[in-house]
């Protein structure tokens, strides 16, 4: 298996690793209809900047 190809199987493995990790991290977050309280905001704002950061990162 050449360099490239170890790489590119490697960054998908990422990619679906960080899918699967952003699904169950949403899984835990309450949802945000019915809250109006500023932390739990706060907790999804902080959870969806990581999620852009995390998906950005191996680019």
């Amino acid at each position: 298996m050449t360099q490239s190809a170890s790489q590119e199987e490697f960054s998908e493995y990422v990619a679906h690793l960080q899918l699967h990790m952003a699904l169950q991290a949403r899984n835990l977050v309450p949802s945000l209809t019915n809250t109006p309280d500023s932390r739990e905001q706060l907790l999804h704002q902080t959870q969806a900047n990581f999620e852009k950061f995390a998906s950005r990162m191996f680019l």
